[in-house]
């Protein structure tokens, strides 16, 4: 039967050190907390982006985005002098594998960021957030079985409570659309390649558009002359387009940089908070009809939620008590 050390007979070096490490990892998640909780929103705040933009096409919105993140990217890169520090790291990738492994998902964070800026203006703004909410329960499932995470119990009923309230959802319509199954199979492999090849997220999102950039200038040059004529010609598109930019490159950094330094299953159970706002979104200012029969589906899955929150501050308390019982023994 082992005992706790009493306080006065920790080295105080040790307890220190404790303290210090306590303290460290605690301000980890809170950061990686803020950082999730901030991308959450301003995905939100891009999802009814492309309605402002009208005559454009979901299309054109998605060909614009990407371009106008590329520049707000490498010139935010340029002003803080990090660029050549992401070029080394590119630089110092051994061989084709690698490479092949670092634009392996590429076309998938492409596809996804089409379907973002399409689905809105297209009917489809309620189907993308359902896959959204199946997404979190994706990347739960990768987490414990690629990495071996655990869950605790609350994690389980939010898990749990989640999974009901998809299901009932998939149940009461009957059919799962092609925007919900795309998100949901294909969204978790990117971030779960990311993360096992160890790439920083501005690195990995520098290279995806770097990519795709050309192609984007041949779409405007050849398939959509008059959409490039209509935007160069107009103060308006220009300011929302160079917003539009901005505020994805910030949304999808601190968002592949809070799935990088928070477990897979925290970082998956937290992005609960963003289809929760596209479905808002989806039913108020881009006018997808709201069926009553929703409430129940929905209901179940804020419940999951609160199990989550219930958990992050849990953990948040015992955090350094934990530490010190550590060290103490």
């Amino acid at each position: 039967m082992s005992t706790l050390t009493p306080m006065n007979a920790i080295p105080k070096k040790r307890l220190f050190a404790a303290f210090d490490q306590s303290d460290s990892a605690q301000q980890t998640l809170i950061r990686g907390v803020a950082l999730a909780v901030l991308s959450n929103v301003l995905f939100g705040a891009l999802y009814a982006y492309s309605s402002f933009l009208k005559p454009l096409s979901g299309t054109q919105v998605f060909i614009w985005r990407m371009l106008m993140m590329w520049a707000a990217l490498v010139g935010f890169l340029l002003l803080t002098g990090k660029l050549k520090y992401h070029l080394n790291k590119l630089a110092n990738l051994g061989g084709i594998k690698q490479w092949a492994l670092l634009l392996l998902p590429t076309p998938i964070f492409l596809s996804q960021l089409w379907l973002f800026m399409w689905a809105p203006v297209n009917g489809q703004g309620v189907q993308t957030a359902m896959g959204y909410f199946l997404f979190p329960l994706m990347m739960v499932v990768f987490g414990c079985v690629l990495f071996g995470e655990k869950l605790s119990r609350l994690q389980w009923f939010a898990v749990g409570f989640a999974a009901l309230g998809v299901a009932s959802e998939i149940f009461r319509t009957q059919s799962v659309s092609w925007a919900t199954l795309w998100v949901c199979g294909t969204y978790p492999m990117y971030y779960i390649m990311r993360r096992v090849q160890k790439i920083e997220a501005v690195t990995g999102l520098l290279v995806d558009l770097t990519v795709f950039a050309p192609l984007a200038l041949l779409y405007l040059w050849f398939v959509a002359p008059s959409n490039l004529a209509l935007v160069a010609g107009s103060s308006f598109f220009i300011v929302m387009l160079i917003g539009l930019g901005m505020l994805s490159v910030l949304a999808m950094s601190t968002n592949l940089e809070a799935s990088r330094i928070l477990p897979v299953n925290v970082f998956g159970m937290m992005s609960y908070i963003e289809p929760a706002l596209l479905f808002l979104l989806a039913v108020t200012i881009l006018g997808n009809p709201f069926e009553m029969e929703m409430l129940l589906s929905y209901g179940l899955i804020w419940i999951g939620i609160m199990f989550l929150i219930a958990h992050g501050i849990k953990q948040l308390r015992r955090a350094p008590s934990n530490r010190i019982e550590k060290i103490a023994a």
